[in-house]
């Protein structure tokens, strides 16, 4: 059974392209376009064995989204990974406060991006 990743970005680009690398690696990939969506969709699947989110989003940004998961019983292990184009020393340490597992920057290298899903959920 392929393990499930929530994906959570407003680039209908940077969605496709995690989309292909991820599910050419064997994972199923469910996506939201922002950090309200991430949260509807989260209450109505199969649980994830991660999130990936981005940072910089509208309606609800990546902080809003990763607090609002933790404070959800249910979710409250799943790992979250961070994908973001941010390098901020401070807005990492923001985003651990707020339950982030790690943290990727854009561009990434696929390969490094599936080696760090296939760590956190295993």
């Amino acid at each position: 059974m392929s393990k499930i990743v929530l994906t959570v970005d407003d680039s209908r680009t940077m969605r496709d392209m995690l989309m292909l690398a991820l599910g050419d690696a064997g994972f199923t990939v469910v996506q939201a376009v922002d950090g309200v969506h991430g949260l509807e969709v989260l209450e109505s699947m199969a649980m994830p064995d991660v999130i990936i989110t981005d940072i910089n989003m509208p309606r609800m940004d990546g902080f809003g989204f990763i607090e609002g998961v933790r404070k959800s019983e249910r979710h409250r292990a799943t790992p979250i990974l961070v994908l973001t184009t941010e390098s901020d020393s401070v807005k990492k340490e923001r985003a651990r406060s707020a339950g982030a597992t790690g943290w990727i920057v854009k561009p990434f290298n696929p390969d490094k991006l599936i080696d760090a899903v296939r760590r956190v959920a295993a």
